[in-house]
Order: structure tokens, then C-alpha cells, then sequence
């Protein structure tokens, strides 16, 4: 607390951003610049809008970090919280305990997840999630006698996560320069983006070439050596890349052939973000596990975990053994008491269905208009997802000198008109609350035009189109 202000008593943006620099280490930042900068100090959400702390209304284009899929101030999730807050605060899941929120989130996990997951284990974020998915198909192989099976293979450019082991299976190269990752036992291939790696091909064949490159690693390391392959189904943090429909057939082929795990980390495709309940199933793969997150409680409280496929369940249960993972929080009762609220908050709503149908269709359609600014280069979506390749040449889509951060510059200009859109390099994205109306998309969109036409200013007045 900040010794000048009473207990209670309101800051100014100025305070707040002094006792910030004071206290607060910010995640994927540079302190320094942010101290100097000052931090946003957001107040308040209704719906798909924030206020910050100076009163200005935002927009939220990106759903909080990928998470906020019901949209801010649901009271049903609210008083879920509250209820069981009142009744069991927590409990932990060892010592053969349980409670019911847990075993109901399971319950219901298993009934809209795909067919084959009937089981699940709770962690507290994502990134805990894919540290499991490490501990439980290592632990898989070692159980049936083929503990020599330990090599997970993922792709450049992927995300899954930020602890030591999440960080080393995502393929992103500045985490990896920090602190010796990845560790031992992960590897990497081509990520199936065609825009970088596959112009002067159909997309269709690029997904076939970039697929192929799992096949080769696996004949590089040994198929008795490799313990899975993971992958988001639609590459998030990595710019909302949608892989050609040709990919995630052929990857699942290639794993069914030398008998590699096949995980899917749907923690920010999952739970309706790409118009389906999971993104495996709008691709048409079939993974042994699924890592969740971020949408199962809309972000309101933290929750992940794994849906553990009954391939790798069956042989955990009946062969016995303990499993010597978890968490203090693994089935936090008020996180799967929102979860649950949640989740029927979705089914109720018949929210899926409609980013399927409605939603997700009139987003594609308004962002392919988007397509004719001199300043992009190709766009994409996927349910609620969507990407703006910012380009320097249209016609021989060139882009931009890194150092020029153009893509910086086009979410300030977002974040100064009222709108939060994230820059993966030049690559602008979009992933709002799934509740969003078709009035809202119009709404969103606009601000989107007029933040590329005021980026267009900008990079012709400094010469570089």
C-alpha cells in the first residue's frame, strides 16, 4: 500500500503507476522501460469493454489474453465464486480427497470433450498443464516397459507456456535464449505457416511439406525414441496461424504410424474459440491429450489441466503406481465451481454453435475485406481468431525491416483509438469474447481500419513504403 493514501482511498493514474514501478514485476517485460513508461492501469470491465484507471473505454479485442470467452460481469460465474467460496474455500486433492465441484468439472469435462477423453488432471494455468503432459507421457512409456521413449518433438514458433518445461516446448527463440532452454529431451521442426515459410506453393502442399517434417525428425531421433508430438491447433501467441486444412491430417497419420502420443494444446483454442468445443475437432485430429485453460473459467479464476485419453488412462489405472505430480491447487473447488458455471454458461447460451454458424463466419468475411489496405499482405481467422500480415510491398508481399517494429506501431495506434489488439511482430490479431455481436464486430472493425490507415500515415511519412 502506498504510505501516503489511507486504506481504501482513491488513487490517481500517476499514484497507481508509481507504487506499480515500486512493487510490481510485470510478466514478458522489460522493467526498465515499463518504470520509465508507466504502466495501464485498468479499473473496470463490462461485457467486451475495459476502463482504465483515466476513464477511457477499450474495446477488448483480445478477450483479457485469450480467456475472457463469456465477456466481463457474468454474474452466474460471479456468484458461483461466491457460493462456494461460502461453503469450501479449498481443499487439496491429495490424500485420496476430493470435492464435488472437482468431480463435477470432470463429469462435465468428459461430456463435451471428444470421445475418447473420460479423465482429466487439474493443474492451475496452462503452462502447468503442458509441465503434466511432459511428467505423464514419460511416464506412460516407463510404465509399459519403454522408458528409452522420452523425446517430444513440437514445432518453432509454438507456445505452451512459461515454466522451465512449458517454455522449452514452445518454440519461441527469445524465451529459449534465457535461462539454457530448452531442456534436454524436446525438439523442434518447421511450423506450418505459409506466409514465411511456403509462398510458391499451394497451401495445401506447403501443409503437406511442413507436416513431413515431424516424419523426418522422427527418423532422425528413432521412433523408439520419440514420446509424442505437440501442437496448438491453431498457433496463438504465435500470430493466429491457421495451418493449410491439409496439416493436421498428415501429422495425425505420421503419429498413428510409429505409434507417437499425439497431444493438443488447446488452451486457447479450447472451449469454443474456434467455433468448435475443441479445436482438434474442427481440424480433424484425434490427440491422446488435450492441455486446457484460460476459456474452462473464462479467466475469472485460474484453472487448467489435461484430458488424459483413454490410451494413456488405461494404462496409468490398470497398471498401477503412483504418479508423483500435482499441485497444491489441482481441482481448486471455487476455480471448478466458476469452471462449471462456466461451461453451462457456453451450453446455455448455445454459444459454440453460434460462433460456428454466425459469429465466426461474419468475422472471416469482414476481415477479408480488410485484405485491400495497401498495408496488408493476407489475413486469417479461424472461429473468433483472426490475423493482419502488416506488409511494406502488397505485390511482392514484403515485409517490413524488423527494427522498424511496425507492428509496435499499429497497437499504439490501437491502444490510443480505443482498442486492444496484440502485435506478433507485423502480425496484428484479434481473439474477442465470444459473446461478442455482430453490431460489435462492425464496431471492432472500424477501429481496426482506421488504426491501419493511421499506420499507413505514419510509415509513408517516414519513407518506409
Amino acid at each position: 500500500m502506498n504510505a501516503v493514501l489511507k486504506p481504501g482511498a482513491e488513487r490517481t493514474t500517476a499514484q497507481w503507476q508509481a507504487a506499480d514501478a515500486a512493487h510490481y514485476l510485470h510478466p514478458f517485460t522489460d522493467f526498465k522501460a515499463l518504470a520509465n513508461k508507466g504502466s495501464r492501469v485498468m479499473v473496470r470491465a463490462d461485457n467486451i469493454y475495459l476502463w482504465d484507471s483515466d476513464g477511457h473505454k477499450i474495446l477488448d479485442a483480445m478477450s483479457g489474453l485469450w480467456c475472457v470467452n463469456v465477456g466481463y460481469g457474468q454474474k452466474a460465474l460471479i456468484d458461483a465464486a461466491t457460493k462456494q467460496m461460502t461453503e469450501l474455500p479449498f481443499y487439496n486433492s491429495f490424500f485420496q480427497t476430493a470435492t464435488p465441484p472437482a468431480i463435477e468439472l470432470a463429469e462435465l469435462l468428459a461430456e463435451v470433450s471428444p470421445t475418447q477423453f473420460k479423465h482429466v488432471f487439474f493443474s492451475g494455468s496452462g503452462s502447468e498443464g503442458n509441465d503434466t503432459v511432459v511428467r505423464m507421457v514419460r511416464r506412460y512409456w516407463d510404465v509399459l516397459g519403454q522408458p528409452e521413449r522420452s523425446v517430444i518433438i513440437s514445432r518453432h514458433n509454438a507456445y505452451h507456456g512459461s515454466t522451465v518445461a512449458g517454455a522449452s516446448l514452445g518454440g519461441m527463440s527469445g524465451m529459449h535464449a534465457q535461462g539454457g532452454l530448452p531442456i534436454p529431451g524436446i525438439t523442434h521442426v518447421e511450423q506450418p505457416f505459409w506466409f514465411e515459410c511456403g509462398q510458391g506453393m499451394t497451401r495445401d502442399a506447403f501443409g503437406l511439406k511442413a507436416a513431413a517434417a515431424l516424419e523426418t525428425r522422427i527418423l532422425e531421433i528413432g521412433a523408439d525414441k520419440v514420446a509424442a508430438f505437440i501442437g496448438e491447433p491453431v498457433q496463438g501467441a504465435g500470430g493466429v496461424i491457421v495451418p493449410p486444412d491439409t496439416y493436421w491430417p498428415e501429422i495425425q497419420r505420421i503419429c498413428d504410424k510409429y505409434g507417437v502420443l499425439l497431444v493438443s494444446d488447446e488452451v486457447i483454442c479450447g472451449f469454443g474459440r474456434t467455433g468448435h468445443w475443441f479445436g482438434c475437432e474442427r481440424f480433424g485430429f484425434r490427440p491422446d491429450l488435450m492441455t486446457f485453460a484460460k476459456g474452462v473459467t473464462s479467466g475469472y479464476v485460474p484453472l487448467g489441466g489435461v484430458m488424459v485419453g483413454e490410451r494413456i488412462a488405461k494404462v496409468l489405472i490398470e497398471q498401477g503406481g503412483e504418479f508423483n505430480h500435482g499441485y497444491t491447487y489441482s481441482g481448486h473447488p471455487v476455480a471448478c465451481a466458476v469452471a462449471i458455471a462456466n461451461i453451462r454458461l457456453l451450453q446455455q447460451g448455445d454459444v459454440v454453435r453460434r460462433v460456428h454458424d454466425e459469429l465466426g463466419p461474419y468475422l472471416a468475411q469482414q476481415f477479408a475485406l480488410l485484405a485491400e489496405h495497401p498495408l496488408v499482405g493476407e489475413v486469417q481467422t479461424c472461429g473468433l481468431m483472426g490475423a493482419v500480415q502488416l506488409v511494406q510491398d502488397k505485390s511482392r508481399l514484403k515485409v517490413f525491416a524488423p527494427e522498424h517494429e511496425v507492428g509496435m506501431l499499429c497497437r499504439g495506434h490501437c491502444f490510443a483509438s480505443g482498442l486492444i489488439m496484440r502485435a506478433v511482430g507485423d502480425r496484428m490479431i484479434v481473439a474477442p469474447p465470444l459473446v461478442i455481436t455482430r453490431a460489435q464486430i462492425d464496431e471492432m472493425m472500424a477501429l481496426i481500419r482506421r488504426c491501419l490507415d493511421l499506420t499507413l500515415a505514419d510509415v509513408t511519412h517516414r519513407g518506409w513504403v
